[in-house]
């Protein structure tokens, strides 16, 4: 699940008429801009709804794939995601853009770590899912929020703020709590909040120099000699599933190209017109979705210790977006108040 790159500036619900009338514009065209901006803002949840969707439910499309493993799920994800994505980048003729991309080193390198850091995401990711550990999964996409604040003070060198404090103090507990529970650390949850953490800082540094379908195509080209290979190597040992359970397990396959780009083309598109604290409460939607997967159509046992920490992630949580909130207020009335002051000139 992909990281906001930037957000934009959000854009009033209503323009007074008089409002208008003061900055010059009329009452009408106010209006219209106040109803586009609504639409977009629509537009940008129902794209955010989708791709958050789309990511929830992934365990089930890995439960279509059995008795494919994690491994030869993840090559074919690459392998084929790099030919949809050719496919997008001639539509869109990014041609110029992806070129660039493999000349500035300051965009090339970056993505050489973003791309590991998504395949180890992904193949651990896979191989919880495949192996009904889906409920620990999605543990990590809970924890991932947290993962991103210790990132801005220890890479950063980020001031947290106390509720920040608290979140971080609580989500330690909470992982201490799962511990115990599962009698053994939560690696796979873990696991996929650094990567994933680490992935999305990356692409941070990055920043909106590049599209998410050139993004995506860059770090794709970067694994598929390895995902080749990899394809290769199972069908030579006889244990690839691709060609031998018939054919739709082959179109299954094969659509996991089309299964890795949508929900990211969904992504960008709701990033471009969403605030960031919007994208923010829309990010909970993916690991929610796959834990109510993993209990009602997966079955995996939770015990009370378990609830029980899951309980104290979502508290955490809570406190972090509660934090999130206060400071978009608290932001947005510094830029009325410096919008309300009038500039002095010497």
């Amino acid at each position: 699940m992909p990281t906001p790159e930037h957000a934009p500036l959000s854009l009033p619900a209503q323009i007074p008429a008089s409002a208008a009338a003061a900055s010059g514009l009329p009452a009408v065209k106010a209006a219209g801009t106040a109803k586009a901006a609504r639409s977009e803002t629509t537009s940008g949840i129902l794209y955010g709804i989708g791709a958050y969707g789309l990511w929830g439910l992934l365990p089930l499309y890995f439960l279509l794939l059995q008795p494919a493993g994690a491994v030869e799920i993840v090559a074919n994800r690459v392998v084929w995601s790099l030919l949809f994505c050719a496919v997008l980048i001639a539509v869109t003729r990014n041609w110029g853009q992806l070129a660039t991309a493999f000349r500035d080193r300051t965009i090339f390198l970056p993505l050489v770590v973003a791309a590991l850091l998504i395949a180890v995401n992904w193949l651990t990711y896979t191989y919880g899912i495949t192996t009904n550990q889906a409920v620990e999964a999605s543990l990590g996409y809970f924890i991932n929020p947290l993962v991103s604040v210790l990132l801005g003070v220890f890479v950063l060198k980020e001031t947290l703020r106390p509720l920040q404090w608290a979140a971080v103090g609580i989500g330690f507990a909470a992982v201490a709590v799962l511990t115990v529970s599962y009698g053994k650390l939560p690696w796979i949850a873990l696991a996929l909040a650094f990567s994933f953490g680490l992935y999305g800082f990356v692409k941070k540094r990055v920043g909106p120099r590049l599209n998410a379908v050139t993004s995506l195509t860059v770090e794709t080209v970067v694994l598929a000699p390895f995902a080749g290979a990899t394809m290769l190597l199972l069908g030579l040992g006889g244990s690839a599933t691709l060609g031998n359970h018939g054919a739709g397990h082959f179109w299954l396959l094969l659509s996991s190209g089309v299964i890795t780009a949508v929900p990211l083309v969904f992504f960008g598109a709701s990033a471009s017109r969403l605030p960031l604290t919007t994208i923010g409460m829309l990010q909970y939607f993916a690991p929610l979705l796959q834990f109510i997967v993993a209990l009602t159509v997966m079955h995996e046992a939770m015990t009370t210790a378990r609830w029980i920490g899951f309980g104290i992630v979502w508290f955490a949580l809570a406190l972090l977006t509660v934090d999130m909130f206060r400071t978009a207020r608290r932001n947005a009335a510094f830029r009325r108040q410096a919008r309300a002051t009038p500039a002095h000139t010497a």
